[in-house]
C-alpha cells in the first residue's frame, strides 16, 4: 500500500517542511512505518512523486501543476532534497508507493495529472484485473487516452475524468468535484457487483484542481474499517526542536492550516508531535476543502454506508485494513453533518493549509 500527504494553505509552504525535514515525514514513513503490519511490503520503496501549484499565476507557466516523480526510493533521492529546499507552494501532493497493481515505472508514480487536475490513491481496487477490460471499454476516448501507466489508481482517475461534465474546464466547483468522486466510487461498485467480487476495495482517493481538494476515506464493506485518514488545523506549522520535530500552533481563533494524515504514528503522528493535533475522518466519508478553506466532512451514502449513530457502525472490524498496514485507532472527529449535504451554515474554518499522508 502507498502513503500520501496533502498540504493546502493560504500561505505557501516550503516543500522540505512537509517532505524531508520532519523526523516522521512521509519520506521517513516510506521505510519506517510503525503502522505497517503487512509484512509482505515492509517499505514504500517503489517510487514516489510530488506535485505542486505555483504560488502566483503566471500566464507563461499556465495553471497546470508541476510534477516530480522517480522510481528510486524517496529516502535515497538527492534531487528531492534539493528541490524541496527551494520550492514553496500553497497546495502540495506527495506520495510514496508500494505496488499493488502496475509495474515499477515513472508512468505508475503518483500524482497523476490531467490539465489542472491532480490525483492520488491509497489502497487498492479488489480484483482489478477482473474488471479492468470492462472499465476501459466504458471510458470515453478523452479519459482512456490520458492513461500512460497500468495501475488501478490511474484507471480510477480516468473513471473520475469521465464523470466530470467537462474534464477540460478551466475551473471546477467543490460540488462538481464531489459529485464526480461519488460517481466514480459508485461506478467501481457496479463493476464489483457485475463480477461478483467479494473482497473489499480500499478507496482513499484525493483530487484537486489547485483550488479545492476532495479526499475520500472509503471501503466497499459494511463490516470493515477503511484505511485511516486524519486532519489537523492551526495558525502555524513549524519546527520547535532539534531533530526535525514539528508542531501545530494556534495563536488566535483563525485556523490557518489544515493538515490531514493517513499514517499517524504511535508516537502521535507523522508530522506533529501532539496526538491532540489530529482528528479522524470517518469511514465512508469524504472531506472537502473549499477555495475559502472551509473543511466539510460529508458521508458517502450507498449500500456500504452505516450512519455513525447506528450501533452497527461500532461493529466495523479493523483487521482488514490493519493487515494492509493502513489503520491505527485514535480520537474520532465529531460529524459535521449527517444528511449527506454540504453544511454551509456550520463549515469548519481553516484559512491556510492541508496535508494528507
Amino acid at each position: 500500500m502507498c502513503r500520501f500527504v496533502i498540504y493546502k494553505g493560504t500561505s505557501p509552504v516550503l516543500l522540505s517542511h512537509l517532505l524531508t525535514r520532519p523526523c516522521h515525514s512521509i519520506i521517513n514513513q516510506a521505510f519506517d512505518s510503525r503502522l505497517r503490519l503487512d509484512k509482505r511490503r515492509p517499505m514504500n520503496g517503489d517510487g514516489f512523486g510530488v506535485g505542486w501549484y505555483d504560488s502566483k499565476y503566471d500566464e507563461e507557466l499556465g495553471v497546470q501543476p508541476c510534477i516530480f516523480t522517480s522510481v528510486t526510493p524517496a529516502w535515497n533521492n538527492v534531487n528531492l532534497v534539493r528541490i524541496a529546499e527551494k520550492i514553496k507552494s500553497p497546495l502540495v501532493f506527495g506520495h510514496v508507493r508500494a505496488t499493488t497493481a502496475g509495474s515499477l515505472s515513472l508512468d505508475n508514480c503518483h500524482p497523476f495529472v490531467f490539465g489542472k487536475l491532480m490525483w492520488m490513491h491509497n489502497g487498492s481496487i479488489a480484483e482489478f484485473d477482473t474488471i479492468k477490460r470492462r472499465l476501459q471499454s466504458d471510458l470515453p476516448d478523452i479519459a482512456f487516452d490520458t492513461v500512460k501507466g497500468n495501475t488501478d489508481s490511474e484507471w480510477a482517475f480516468a473513471v473520475f475524468l469521465s464523470k466530470l461534465p467537462d474534464s477540460t474546464a478551466k475551473s471546477f466547483t467543490p460540488l462538481v468535484l464531489r459529485k464526480a468522486m461519488e460517481a466514480t466510487i459508485a461506478q467501481l461498485n457496479v463493476y464489483r457487483k457485475q463480477y461478483n467480487i467479494t473482497e473489499p476495495s480500499l478507496l482513499n482517493f484525493c483530487v484537486t484542481d489547485g483550488e479545492s481538494v476532495v479526499v475520500t476515506r472509503y471501503i466497499s464493506s459494511r463490516e470493515d474499517e477503511a484505511a485511516s485518514l486524519w486532519f489537523s488545523s492551526g495558525t502555524e506549522f513549524s519546527e520547535y526542536g532539534d531533530g526535525g520535530h514539528y508542531k501545530m500552533t494556534k495563536s488566535d481563533k483563525r485556523e490557518n492550516i489544515i493538515m490531514d494524515s493517513l499514517d499517524p504514528r504511535p508516537i502521535f503522528s507523522s508530522l506533529t508531535i501532539s496526538a491532540a493535533d489530529w482528528m479522524e475522518i470517518r469511514t465512508n466519508h469524504m472531506a472537502i476543502i473549499t477555495p475559502k478553506m472551509n473543511l466539510l466532512q460529508i458521508p458517502i451514502i450507498d449500500e456500504f454506508y452505516v450512519p455513525p449513530s447506528d450501533p452497527e457502525a461500532l461493529k466495523r472490524t479493523k483487521e482488514f485494513a490493519q493487515e494492509k498496514g493502513l489503520l491505527n485507532p485514535r480520537k474520532a472527529l465529531p460529524p459535521i453533518q449527517s444528511d449527506g449535504q454540504i453544511d454551509q451554515q456550520h463549515p469548519r474554518r481553516a484559512p491556510a493549509g492541508t496535508h494528507c499522508c
